[in-house]
């Protein structure tokens, strides 16, 4: 219903108060959720695409699971090791992007690393899909962001991966995932 129609129905002095409502909500100026320009902005050889996952380290992987398939009602997959990365992993599939459920596999797991300093556990990591990873990581080089490791790995999509120094990334560890 426009505003104009809803005016027989309200009291004289509600009028204005819902004017003032009403026109911020069809203004042509900018709002705080208008596209970020790009203006002066380098174009990439590769592409950054959208967010794959976010990595929450467990210490009860069955627990976490659990919570989120039988409380919160999410498809949740089967666990799954992935030994060359030294952990066990569980995903939460939420439409177009995952949890992905961490829990330490083996002694030199950066996993266990991470939950001894955060015993209960923790946001890990997040994962963003780029569509060439091997020019992503030369790029990325190039503006002295370090890499964990020189080539990517397989990671638990399939798909190769690497991940980024949360030093060179705000504090952030960044797992960039080929699309």
């Amino acid at each position: 219903m426009a505003f104009r129609q809803l005016a027989p129905l309200v009291r004289p002095n509600a009028l204005a108060a819902l004017s003032a409502v009403h026109a911020p909500l069809h203004s042509s100026a900018p709002t705080a959720l208008a596209a970020p320009s790009t203006k002066g902005v380098p174009q990439n050889v590769w592409k950054l695409g959208k967010l794959n996952h976010v990595a929450i380290a467990v210490s009860d992987l069955t627990k976490a699971a659990t919570l989120y398939r039988d409380v919160l009602g999410a498809k949740v997959s089967g666990e799954q090791a992935l030994p060359e990365h030294g952990v066990y992993t569980v995903f939460v599939l939420l439409g177009d992007t995952k949890i992905e459920l961490l829990k330490p596999l083996g002694d030199k797991s950066p996993i266990q690393g991470f939950l001894d300093k955060n015993p209960s556990g923790g946001m890990h990591h997040i994962c963003i899909e780029v569509e060439d990873i091997k020019q992503a990581i030369k790029d990325v080089q190039g503006h002295k962001i370090r890499t964990l490791g020189t080539e990517p790995k397989i990671g638990a999509h399939g798909k190769p991966v690497i991940f980024l120094h949360p030093k060179d990334c705000c504090g952030t560890l960044i797992e960039l995932e080929q699309a």
